[in-house]
């Protein structure tokens, strides 16, 4: 048994001009004792460190039995809430590929959505047209991240996140009603902007709940969900097409998978807005003394639960990190993959020689090679304390499934199929990532700026995605594997440098921490400190 006794300090009182903060100018310049304690007074803690205040000095144990359940009841209260709504983030953005065999994106006989410029060979959406359609989803979330990952930190989490989820649920109702080439890219737009409050937000969520060995596997528990997302989307979408034909409607197949997925998200949002807590400080599933002892599981973190002021120096520093910029560089480099798949899959599987009900279906077992990849690799990467490596295999699954798809002869469409479904263990990379920026990155400000840095990339990256496939390139699709391969093989070189480059900051810091001088401030892991000038974080490989 060991007893945690948090400090009992009043919490200082914001400073006016949080300027005057620490500003490392590099890793190996990190702040002694004497700077930490002034930067107490120029900084305002984290919220955590004002709940422990506020508790006393009364002493709180936490034996690793209390730990376990705490974290059982921690998981059945937060977890489900997290992963449905990622599957339907994921369903939602898939829709369109769904709704492109089944008639949005319209053939001679069935012109549901009526272009201003058809190509000379088929009446409504030319490939182009589709195309944009596809990226401007991007454009919303991109032109939304930087406010958003503001909101995020300024508002109440849950709260927000829950109202950004009901509207894009409402949004996403509004494509059964589009008439045009000008209506759809008016309401991708929007689905994008309310979309970019999503991953920022989940990713908020794990690292103020979880203690940095538990962030991997949360991260991919939730973010597999996109596979389920796309196996219930398949069956879902192929169930109202083949019902559809039999027994017609007043509208479309199309405009009906809209409303279905768009309403399920929308009432699911509703569920979220009312059962989701902003942080430990308001979780109603917990008692008082289970609040401040969810708050003292997570010191180890470095990083507290939360902070509403923005702080200059650490978006600073957030923008002079090479690592920061690693992870960003790897995200547009793997995004354009997934902008161009994530839209295009459906009509890949048809080029592959199956027909476009098939396609619905046979896309579903991607999803589960996603969920599987995405969950032990997840597991194994916090058993053995590389996530970054474990990952990466992911990445060469891949590579080599696109290997296939590119180098197999086009009669050959069971070998294409299963490097289709190899591709899908993708995502195990940007998902590692994404998590390293809870667990790697400190301070809050410099937290949310890093991950608006990183969505932004992502955004760039599937904007860009969509439009490497022409309409010439059909069916093989050669030059957008192509163009698809190169980008992954340029982001799994940048898994490794990041790899790499957290190996030698802890052996930088590790020095620090063994020289002469160097002293541990009591309560410093909920100061607001950003990973750089905190000499006892330790970077998560």
């Amino acid at each position: 048994m060991s007893e945690v006794k948090p400090t009992s300090p009043s919490p200082p009182s914001p400073s006016a001009d949080v300027e005057k903060g620490i500003e490392p100018s590099s890793p190996s310049k990190l702040p002694d004792v004497d700077d930490m304690r002034k930067h107490v007074i120029n900084n305002d803690p984290d919220e955590a460190l004002k709940l422990v205040a506020a508790h006393g000095g009364e002493a709180i144990v936490l034996t690793p039995e209390v730990e376990r359940k705490l974290l059982r009841k921690i998981d059945l209260h937060i977890m489900p809430l997290l992963c449905i709504v990622y599957g339907l983030n994921y369903l939602d953005k898939t829709t369109l590929s769904y709704a492109s065999v089944m008639g949005i994106k319209v053939s001679p006989e069935t012109e549901d959505t009526h272009a201003t410029e058809p190509p000379s060979d088929r009446s409504g959406l030319s490939v182009t047209q589709y195309n944009w359609i596809a990226s401007i989803f991007y454009f919303g979330y991109l032109f939304f991240e930087w406010p958003t990952n503001r909101l995020l930190q300024r508002l109440p989490l849950a709260k927000y996140s829950a109202f950004n989820v009901v509207m894009w649920g409402l949004t996403l109702c509004c494509m059964a009603a589009v008439k045009n080439f000008a209506g759809a890219i008016t309401v991708r737009f929007f689905l994008g902007a309310f979309e970019a409050a999503v991953s920022p937000g989940f990713a908020l969520f794990t690292s103020q709940w979880y203690t940095v060995r538990e962030q991997g596997a949360r991260v991919g528990w939730w973010f597999s969900f996109n596979g389920w997302g796309q196996i219930v989307g398949g069956c879902v979408a192929y169930g109202i097409a083949v019902g559809t034909a039999r027994n017609p409607l007043l509208i479309k197949g199309w405009q009906l998978v809209f409303l279905v997925t768009g309403f399920a998200t929308a009432l699911v949002g509703a569920l979220f807005f009312w059962f989701m807590p902003d942080s430990q400080l308001n979780a109603r599933f917990l008692t008082p003394r289970e609040r401040v002892l969810a708050v003292e599981r997570i010191r180890v973190n470095q990083q507290g639960v939360g902070n509403k002021h923005f702080k200059w120096y650490q978006a600073r520093e957030a923008l002079t990190d090479p690592m920061i910029w690693a992870f960003v560089l790897y995200s547009a480099f793997c995004s354009i993959p997934n902008g161009g798949m994530s839209n295009y899959f459906s009509q890949l599987i048809v080029s592959f020689g199956f027909t476009n009900n098939q396609s619905l279906l046979l896309g579903a077992p991607g999803g589960a090679v996603q969920i599987i990849t995405l969950l032990v690799c997840g597991h194994l990467g916090d058993r053995f304390r590389n996530r970054i490596l474990f990952s990466a295999s992911g990445v060469l699954l891949a590579i080599l499934g696109l290997f296939l798809i590119r180098l197999l002869p086009l009669e050959n469409r069971g070998g294409r199929l299963a490097g289709y479904y190899l591709y899908q263990s993708s995502s195990t990379g940007f998902v590692a990532l994404l998590g390293l920026i809870s667990t790697n990155v400190a301070g809050w400000t410099k937290k949310t700026t890093s991950a608006a840095m990183y969505l932004i990339a992502y955004c760039v990256g599937n904007i860009i995605g969509p439009q490497v496939f022409k309409l010439g390139d059909a069916p093989s699709y050669h030059s957008a594997i192509t163009t698809v391969l190169v980008c992954m093989c340029i982001a799994f070189a940048h898994l490794i440098f990041i790899y790499f480059w957290c190996r030698r900051q802890n052996s930088i810091k590790a020095t620090i921490r063994g020289g002469l001088g160097h002293g541990k401030v009591e309560g410093q892991e909920f100061m607001d400190l950003t990973d750089r000038e905190n000499p006892e974080f330790i970077y998560s490989l």
